[in-house]
């Protein structure tokens, strides 16, 4: 049965990207079929899994969106046989504006995704930093959330409101959707604070964290300008071990 899971949080930095990114790819590398879409204007997992920018510019999530195009029809190859990518530009800036006096606009992307023929186990959606339309619409989509959380001050300011959000589209919008977990990352051994953090929050929200931790790690930034996810950059990195063991974790520890 497919499972189809965003990434969200409305603070930029948190490593949400490079989660959707690493965790699609460590699904792939486990023969999941994975399609990755990136739900967010600025189109950073477009450009992390290599793809050509000139190539989507007239067929990207926007232009299924608007109808213009079936999703099926935007899907691109990446450089992992399992996993695929549809990919985001710009265009998705204004798309809010456009589907004001739209009646269901929150579910146009659940629609799309249904309509879609191929068959995949998981759909990863990348969102944008915020809780507008586009994070709305991911999650009416979804059967999971996962929150990336950084393991820095202020790190739960904020989460509040997107846990609300959650509440909301449960009762309006998709009751089936549930929190398939909060993931620490940018965790620091050397620094105390990481661990105050790591500590406070598994005290608030006890089984709802994962177990794996994401750590601070340079291959794990390096890696988008190469336009590859960490396990074909680095897959001896502790990034590339941490998001593998994310992936172990949902799979084999029946997490969603």
């Amino acid at each position: 049965m497919r499972k189809i899971i965003s990434i969200a949080n409305q603070k930029g930095g948190v490593g949400k990207t490079t989660t959707a990114i690493n965790l699609a790819a460590s699904l792939a590398a486990a023969e999941r079929k994975t399609l990755l879409i990136d739900c967010d204007s600025q189109g950073n997992a477009t450009s992390g899994l290599g793809a050509d920018r000139e190539r989507i510019r007239e067929r990207n999530l926007y232009h299924t969106l608007i109808g213009k195009v079936p999703l099926g029809e935007v899907i691109v190859e990446t450089p992992m046989p399992q996993l695929d990518l549809v990919p985001a530009d710009q265009n998705l800036i204004g798309i809010e504006i456009e589907f004001v006096s739209l009646p269901d606009r929150e579910k146009k992307l659940r629609n799309r995704i249904r309509e879609m023929e191929r068959s995949y186990d998981f759909i990863i959606i990348d969102c944008p930093p915020s809780l507008g339309f586009l994070t709305i619409n991911a999650l009416v989509a979804s059967d999971y959330l996962i929150i990336p959380l950084q393991c820095e001050y202020f790190a739960m300011e904020g989460l509040g409101y997107l846990l609300n959000t959650v509440k909301l589209v449960r009762t309006r919008l998709n009751p089936t959707l549930a929190l398939g977990g909060i993931l620490l990352t940018m965790f620091d051994s050397r620094n105390l604070l990481s661990h105050r953090v790591s500590d406070d929050v598994r005290r608030h929200f006890g089984p709802s964290v994962f177990k794996t931790i994401i750590p601070r790690n340079v291959r794990l930034s390096e890696c988008p300008s190469h336009g590859l996810p960490i396990i074909l950059y680095d897959i001896k990195s502790r990034g590339a071990m941490s998001y593998m063991e994310l992936a172990r974790e949902i799979l084999i520890n029946g997490r969603m």
